[in-house]
Parts: C-alpha cells; structure tokens; sequence
C-alpha cells in the first residue's frame, strides 16, 4: 500500500513540469489562447485590431524552436504578461516554414516562409509590432515601430509590450527602449 502512494507521489512530481508546458499545435508551433486564427491578410489584421483598440502583433515561430519554447514556457505563461497581451494586443502567429498564403500591406500574397524571407527575418521567435496605420506601400518589416528578436525575460518582454502599446517611442523620443527599460529596472528596485 505504501508502494502504491509512494509511487503514485513520484508520477505526480514527475509529471509537474509537463502540466507547465505550453500547447503546441498540429504545426508543432506554441498555441496561445490569445493568438488569433486569421487569413493573414495583414491589412484586415490592422483593421481587426484597430476595431478592438489593441494593437497589431506578429509573432514568426518555427518547429523545434528552443527560443520559442522558452519564451511560451517562461514569459508568456506568466498571468502579467499574458493578460497584459490579451488586453492590448491582436496577434497572429506566423510559421518560418509555413506555407499558408500572408498578404503583407504592400499587397503582395506569399508564403510564410517567401514572407519571412522578403522581410529578412532569420531566428525565431521574433515579433514585429506595428503601428494603427500603415501606409499602403509599406512591407511589415518597415512600417514595425518596434521589433524584438529572440527571447528575452519576462520583465524586458513585459516592459516592451507596455512601451510599444503606450507609444512611448513617440512620447519621450529622447528616452528610446533601452533607456526606458533600464529606468523601469531602476524603479522597481526602489
């Protein structure tokens, strides 16, 4: 009998840290609840989130992705982050080797993996976060106010999200993301 809860104890421990693991998809891509399942016509994304109040943010991620994993895992799965997300933004995932059709702002209809090579985009995760309105020439890549490429921790990731959807790059041009992140540091330690 001892056996048994001793047993049944230990499955509990060891499968603890698999009830922290993010979902993945049928694309082998973290899912999100706050992702938003679109046609990736980008221009009806803006429109969308525009409607909503949020602000336009596209996440390219890639199967196998350690970064990925450790940002979902890690960042995104911390309540500040995520519900501080799910307030202020409208985000499309994108795949680095997807093939479903992304209309970039600009018009121009390619895959995921043609998109993010248009855009230059290399490593994953990277997000690009971009304004209420672009003009209608304009690739994603170069109408973004703010990129973040790779993974970072959760209060840099969480210091971001608030200085792109409080356009603090526009309030204090003098005091750009790196300033601001390191007067946030200064300010929590007291």
């Amino acid at each position: 009998m001892l056996k048994r809860f001793l047993a049944a104890i230990a499955a509990l421990i060891l499968a603890a840290p698999l009830a922290l693991a993010a979902e993945i998809g049928d694309d082998g891509l973290h899912k999100e609840p706050w992702m938003r399942d679109t046609f990736k016509d980008l221009r009806e994304d803006l429109d969308e989130a525009n409607a909503e109040g949020k602000r336009l943010m596209l996440i390219f991620e890639q199967r196998g992705c350690i970064y990925c994993k450790k940002m979902h895992e890690e960042v995104f799965s911390q309540p500040e982050v995520s519900d501080y997300i799910t307030e202020h933004f409208f985000v499309v995932q994108l795949n680095m080797h997807g093939q479903t059709e992304v209309t970039d702002f600009d018009g121009e209809a390619l895959s995921e993996t043609a998109m993010a090579r248009k855009w230059g985009l290399m490593f994953t995760p990277l997000i690009l976060f971009l304004p209420e309105e672009v003009p209608e020439d304009t690739p994603a890549h170069r109408a973004a106010v703010a990129t973040m490429p790779g993974a970072f921790s959760k209060l840099t990731t969480y210091d971001l999200l608030v200085w792109v959807n409080e356009k603090l790059y526009e309030a204090n041009p003098d005091e750009d993301f790196q300033r601001y992140h390191a007067r946030m540091i200064a300010e929590r330690r007291g």
